[in-house]
C-alpha cells in the first residue's frame, strides 16, 4: 500500500535534511522528494532511521531482575547461566511467544525495528524435541508477526560443553542437537517464516564450546549466502580455556579454521587481542556489541575506540533483555570507553562530529550487514522502518536531537514505523494492553 509521509526533520544517507517527503510502497521506501505533490501525513520533531538490534535471547526478558541478589560465592557470567539453565526448564511454545512479543514491542518502543533472534531453546524439558522441530522458532516467529518488528531468525548449534567435543551437560538439554537435526530445525524454521514479510534466516554455531571444527564447517555451509552469528571471547575463562585446548585464542582459531568475512557476525569479543581484532577488521566481520548485557555480567569492555578507529565494523544488540532501549545500548557503549580512556566524546567520527549522531550511524550500518537487512538508512530501496522522536527542542538544531536523546533522555520515542505501518504511537506499541496482559499472565506460570 503507498503512502508518503512529510518529515520535518530526517536522517537521511546525505545528512540531516528539513521538509522532506518519503514516498513508501509495500513496505519500502521508493525515494525521497520535496513537500507539494500530493498529500502527505506530516510527522513533526526528529525522524531517523529505525536500528537493528542484532542480538536477542528473547525469552530472557522474563529473567529480567530475578538474578540480582548475590550468592553464597563470587558471581559471574558462570553462576548467572546456571540461574538460566534451571529458568528454562518452564518454558513452552505458548509461554515463550508471550515472552517474545513483550520483548519485541518493547524493542519498537525502544527504537529498534529488527531483531537478530539468537535462538537456543528448541526442545521440550529433558531435551525430546517437539513433534513438530521447529515449534519454539514457530513460537518466535508469531511474536515477530504480533508486534510487527523485522525479524532475522538465527536458530542456534548447540552440541557440546566445553572445547573439543565435551560432552553436554544434562542442563543443556533443550539447547543440544546433532547435525542431522540441526538441517530439520532449518527446514522447520524456514517454514516458520514462510509468512513473515522482509524475514530472513541464518545459522548461529553457538560457540566455540559447544562445537567441533567438523560442525562449525557443517553448519556454516548450510546457508552459504546468509548471515552467520557466533558468541566468542566474551569471558576470560573462556579464552583461557580455549588457550589449554589448542595452544590458540578463540578468535584467532575461528580465523584460522572458518572463512570469516562480512556475512559474519562475532557476538561480544570482549576479550580480542589487538591482533585478532586486526584480523577480524580485515575481515570485514561485524563485532555485536551489548553494552547491557555485557556489564549486567560483568563481561568487560570491548575496545571499541581502537576497533573502530581502525575501520572495525560493530553493531548493537539487546541480548538477555534485562534492559531493552536502543538509547541506553548507545550511551553505555561511549560511557564505557570514557571509563576506560579518562576522556570524552571518544566514538564520535571525527573533529567536531556528534557523538550520538556517529554511535546511531555505526550502528545502524553494522547492524544491518549483521542481519542482512539490505539497504539502510531513509533511502530509496530500503525498509521504510522509521523513529520520530518528540523533541520539545528539535526546532534549534539537528544533531544535537540525537545528543539530547542519548545523552540527557531530553527526547522520547513518539512514534514508529516498521515496513511503512506505524506499530508505536504516543511511545507504545499500539497492542501494548494486550500483550502486556499475555506476559504477566505467563509471569504467573514460570515465576514463583
Amino acid at each position: 500500500m503507498a503512502s508518503k509521509l512529510h518529515l520535518e526533520l530526517a536522517l537521511t544517507p546525505d545528512g540531516w535534511r528539513r521538509d522532506v517527503v518519503v514516498r513508501i510502497d509495500h513496505g519500502l521506501i521508493l525515494g525521497i522528494e520535496e513537500p507539494g505533490r500530493g498529500e502527505a501525513q506530516r510527522v513533526s520533531g526528529v525522524v531517523l532511521p529505525g536500528l537493528p538490534n542484532l542480538h536477542s535471547h528473547a525469552f530472557q526478558r522474563a529473567m529480567a531482575g530475578l538474578t540480582e541478589r548475590r550468592g553464597s560465592d563470587a558471581d559471574s557470567f558462570w553462576t548467572w547461566r546456571e540461574a538460566m539453565y534451571r529458568f528454562v526448564d518452564a518454558l513452552d511454545p505458548d509461554l515463550l511467544a508471550a515472552i517474545a512479543a513483550m520483548a519485541y514491542a518493547e524493542m519498537l518502543e525502544g527504537g529498534f525495528t529488527r531483531v537478530g533472534e539468537f535462538h537456543y531453546l528448541h526442545h521440550q524439558p529433558g531435551g525430546a524435541p517437539y513433534a513438530e522441530p521447529a515449534a519454539m522458532a514457530a513460537a518466535i516467529a508469531a511474536a515477530a508477526a504480533e508486534t510487527g518488528i523485522g525479524l532475522t531468525l538465527l536458530p542456534v548449534f548447540y552440541a557440546h560443553a566445553d572445547f573439543g567435543g565435551a560432552a553436554p551437560l544434562p542442563e543443556q538439554a533443550r539447547f543440544v542437537t546433532e547435525i542431522d537435526g540441526y538441517v530439520r530445525l532449518i527446514e522447520g524454521s524456514r517454514n516458520a517464516l514462510a509468512g513473515l514479510g522482509g524475514a530472513r534466516l541464518g545459522v548461529a554455531p553457538h560457540s566455540l564450546r559447544a562445537v567441533t571444527q567438523e560442525e562449525l564447517a557443517a553448519v556454516t555451509a548450510l546457508l552459504p549466502d546468509t548471515q552467520v552469528h557466533i558468541h566468542v571471547s566474551e569471558q576470560l575463562r573462556e579464552v583461557e580455556a580455549c588457550l589449554a585446548w589448542c595452544g590458540q585464542r578463540p578468535i584467532d582459531w575461528l580465523l584460522d579454521h572458518a572463512e570469516v568475512d562480512a556475512r559474519w557476525c562475532l557476538v561480544h569479543a570482549t576479550h580480542g587481542s589487538q591482533h585478532e581484532l586486526e584480523r577480524v577488521q580485515a575481515s570485514e566481520a561485524v563485532v555485536g556489541l551489548c553494552p547491557i548485557t555485557e556489564a549486567n555480567l560483568g563481561d568487560g569492555i570491548f575496545p571499541a575506540r581502537a576497533f573502530l578507529e581502525a575501520g572495525g565494523r560493530t553493531g548493537i544488540g539487546s541480548d538477555s533483555n534485562v534492559l531493552i532501549s536502543a538509547a541506553e545500548e548507545l550511551r553505555l557503549l561511549e560511557y564505557g570507553q570514557r571509563l576506560a580512556h579518562r576522556g570524552r566524546n571518544l566514538l564520535a567520527a571525527g573533529p567536531g562530529a556528534s557523538t550520538g549522531t556517529s554511535l546511531w550511524q555505526q550502528a545502524l550500518n553494522g547492524g544491518a550487514q549483521a542481519l542482512g537487512a539490505g539497504a539502510r538508512g531513509l533511502g530509496a530501496g530500503a525498509p521504510a522502518d522509521l523513529v520520530a522522536l518528540d523533541d520539545a527542542e528539535a526546532g534549534e538544531g539537528d544533531n544535537r536531537a540525537l545528543d539530547r536523546w542519548i545523552f540527557a533522555n531530553s527526547a522520547k520515542v513518539d512514534c514508529v514505523w516498521r515496513g511503512g505501518v506505524k506499530r508505536v504511537e504516543g511511545g507504545r506499541h499500539v497492542a501494548r494492553e494486550a500483550i502486556a496482559q499475555r506476559y504477566r499472565r505467563a509471569l504467573r506460570t514460570i515465576v514463583t
